[in-house]
């Protein structure tokens, strides 16, 4: 296996840190736009190396796939380069795995009520000509969604004979401290990433509603909340809806009434959240801005993603934990497959931020969010998961991954709750 990391920031530096100590690969191209970020990443093994990529160029990817006659394409990016990476990639006849899918459009006419493109959309539309080439795109294969995605797996096979809702809930108890000790806002992952999930409308998925748009529906940002208690001593966070691609991807391998996604924000990050939205800082599309030398024209979203903190390194200056899980609910099964009455679980990994700076020097979240994807792909290369055309993570059996999970010294855990 020779693979193509594209983007060097901080999951494609940790990402880097977690592979170098396997040895189900031949070797690793790091690239990124920064070719001395990308060389500063590949520092962590001789197998690694670096080198400049355009993401936003599928030829610029296919170009540095036939030159290092790579097999598999790791896209470690922000979402709005998916397309060209997805589609390099396949130019390059290697096989593809994401953390993240093709960007949404919302409806024109009632955006919090019915989808429009849907995440995922673009990249689905491709899947008979991936299977038709052998090839595999493995989409959503991070943390969330993919861990989240890998649990409900589990849980159809092998805690519930019957589903009523598959509930990502992601939450954690993580401050960043100035020098002084103050607690500052200082974004655990992405700014650019999270505006784009939390602002966009919320997608919900319920059966019942399938002769609509398929059972997908939108709901206003931030809908819903409810407090969930999370485990390890994070303790009850306030959650609320977020769009996300467990939502699209799990109603098309699962059997299940519901499937949803909250995320706990918290009331300061929502609150700044809805000032950038009101300002119109969260917006991508470029603004022309005088100075004095000359005007410039520069997207909102990128400043904002500019000023604050770069995530990779606020990890010596964080405590907590983070958790992100799976909470099912619906009838159980004994190990006949019999059904053993109502059931309610939460499927969940929680990283601490003090053991991954130890042992990785990554914080959690951007450690968290890579382990996963380094560990499907050394199932690839084992020939435990196979496949071809574009899959999300439940298409494949989950034990193997969640086996190799507690190998990698991260394992999973379950609570049952009371019903």
């Amino acid at each position: 296996m020779r693979i193509l990391l594209v983007g060097a920031g901080g999951v494609g530096s940790a990402f880097c840190a977690i592979a170098a100590r396997r040895d189900f690969f031949e070797s690793v191209v790091v690239a990124d736009y920064d070719e001395g970020r990308a060389n500063r990443a590949a520092e962590a093994d001789p197998r690694f190396r670096g080198a400049r990529v355009d993401a936003s160029s599928a030829d610029s990817v296919a170009a540095l796939c036939r030159e290092h006659d790579i097999t598999h394409v790791m896209n470690a990016v922000d979402p709005r380069f998916v397309m060209p990476i997805f589609e390099g990639a396949f130019a390059a006849g290697a096989d593809y795995l994401d953390m993240a899918m093709s960007l949404s459009r919302r409806h024109p006419e009632v955006p919090y009520e019915k989808v429009g493109v849907k995440l995922g959309d673009l990249q689905f539309a491709k899947s008979g000509e991936w299977e038709a080439a052998g090839r595999l795109a493995l989409c959503g294969m991070g943390v969330e969604p993919g861990l989240s995605d890998v649990f409900a797996r589990y849980a159809a096979d092998h805690l519930f004979s019957e589903i009523e809702e598959l509930g990502t809930r992601d939450g954690a108890n993580l401050a960043v401290h100035d020098e002084d000790g103050n607690e500052i806002f200082a974004p655990s992952f992405s700014i650019w990433t999270t505006i784009e999930e939390c602002l966009n409308p919320p997608v919900i998925w319920e059966r019942s509603r399938k002769d609509a748009d398929g059972g997908w529906f939108t709901t206003e940002p931030f809908s819903e909340p409810e407090v969930f208690d999370f485990p390890e001593g994070i303790g009850p966070v306030e959650c609320v809806n977020v769009e996300h691609e467990e939502v699209l991807l799990m109603p098309r391998w699962i059997d299940a009434q519901r499937v949803t996604f909250k995320y706990g924000l918290g009331e300061e990050f929502i609150g700044v959240l809805r000032t950038l939205h009101a300002l119109g800082l969260d917006s991508t599309h470029p603004v022309r801005v005088p100075s004095a030398k000359g005007a410039v024209e520069v997207s909102p979203r990128d400043v904002v993603a500019a000023v604050l903190p770069d995530p990779a390194s606020v990890g010596p200056r964080m405590t907590g934990k983070t958790c992100a899980g799976l909470w099912v609910t619906g009838t159980g099964k004994d190990e006949q497959g019999n059904p053993t009455g109502p059931r309610s679980s939460y499927l969940y990994h929680v990283v601490d931020n003090e053991w991954s700076m130890r042992e990785y020097g990554h914080q959690c979240v951007v450690w968290q969010t890579a382990v996963n994807p380094v560990v499907a792909l050394e199932l690839l290369a084992r020939g435990d998961w196979k496949g071809s055309g574009v899959l999300g993570p439940e298409a494949f059996d989950a034990v193997p991954f969640l086996d190799l999970l507690r190998e990698y010294g991260s394992p999973w855990g379950l609570r049952d709750d009371q019903v």
